[in-house]
């Protein structure tokens, strides 16, 4: 039985023997290295990583765009609220205050069923659009205008005789 296991042993010992040596001609090095797969992990690693970074740098090009919907509708909102409670669109500094702590500069559009000049009686619909312009740019791209609208309606809390 060691015979055996001898003979098993040299012939393994014999077929790895000089392996190592084949192919250090200039030509068959290079053909070899081109042919092996090792290190393929980290190149579809790197192309990864870069794909993944241009994705992130979309999104934050388009972030602004979603804050600027969000303070816009919370804009509208507050201006709504301001003429329910006070029965009537005559707001102005409640829409300056509002300029100043979102820094937007909005068009304003009222439509609502007026009673008498800016009043609006009990019940009275009231509804606001305001409209803005957010530049979008994607680094050396360019930059592209997109027009972004809020609207926001309630009803008058002010009852006029």
């Amino acid at each position: 039985m060691s015979k055996t296991i001898l003979k098993q042993n040299t012939l393994l010992a014999g077929r790895t023997a000089g392996k190592g040596r084949q192919g250090t001609g200039g030509e068959n090095v290079f053909k070899r290295i081109l042919k092996s797969r090792r290190g393929e992990g980290y190149i579809d690693v790197a192309i990864g990583i870069l794909c993944l970074m241009l994705v992130v740098a979309l999104a934050v090009s388009f972030f602004p765009v979603f804050t600027t919907k969000q303070q816009l509708d919370l804009f509208a909102a507050e201006i709504v609220r301001e003429a329910e409670i006070a029965g009537g669109t005559n707001v102005s500094s409640r829409i300056s205050t509002m300029r100043q702590q979102t820094g937007l500069n909005p068009q304003i559009e009222w439509d609502c069923d007026y009673f008498s000049g800016n009043r609006i009686q009990l019940n009275g619909d009231i509804s606001v659009t305001l409209t803005d312009t957010v530049d979008i740019g994607f680094f050396f791209f360019g930059s592209f205008p997109v027009q972004i609208r809020a609207k926001a309606s309630g009803k008058s809390e002010v009852y006029y005789k």
